[in-house]
């Protein structure tokens, strides 16, 4: 009996996203990427930065939301979902561990809207298979958490 010839290997294509940070004074400084709106950033108000301003821990934090919602959206297309709404909010846990700050958790909480009831189960599947994709969750140590909402506009 003949061994059947391995597979062959995927070539997957590699992405390269540039940023570019200039200080600007205090713990501030304005962060660019070519062809984007510049955007303040600096320290949290709790380790003496700005208030009202986007810091990395937000950051972080909108990264991992955004990169979920993204995924679900393309994966909901693929499969023609009828997704009436989309609305999510997420919460960052920092704590001290090991002798330095770091995310332990973040906690994702998507409130969806399907048209159609019969499609609540596909919806749920279709958006825990996003979170174990998110390439953003899978790029970091903390545990992200998912508890969404999901119901049709008819309830």
């Amino acid at each position: 009996m003949e061994t059947p010839a391995p597979a062959p290997k995927v070539k997957h294509k590699t992405f390269t996203y540039r940023t570019s940070l200039q200080w600007a004074d205090n713990r501030a400084g304005w962060l660019h990427a070519e062809g984007k709106p510049d955007w303040r950033i600096s320290s949290p108000p709790e380790f003496k930065g700005e208030a009202g301003t986007w810091t990395p821990e937000d950051l972080l934090v909108a990264a991992v939301e955004a990169c979920t919602m993204t995924t679900f959206i393309a994966f909901a297309q693929r499969l023609n979902l009828a997704l009436v709404s989309y609305d999510s909010q997420a919460e960052g846990v920092l704590e001290h561990v090991e002798g330095s700050y770091r995310f332990t958790r973040i906690i994702l909480r998507p409130q969806l809207v399907i048209a159609e009831s019969a499609a609540i189960a596909q919806a749920e599947k279709t958006l825990h298979d996003a979170h174990r994709a998110c390439l953003i969750a899978n790029s970091i140590c903390a545990e992200v958490v998912l508890e969404p909402v999901i119901k049709s506009k008819n309830n």
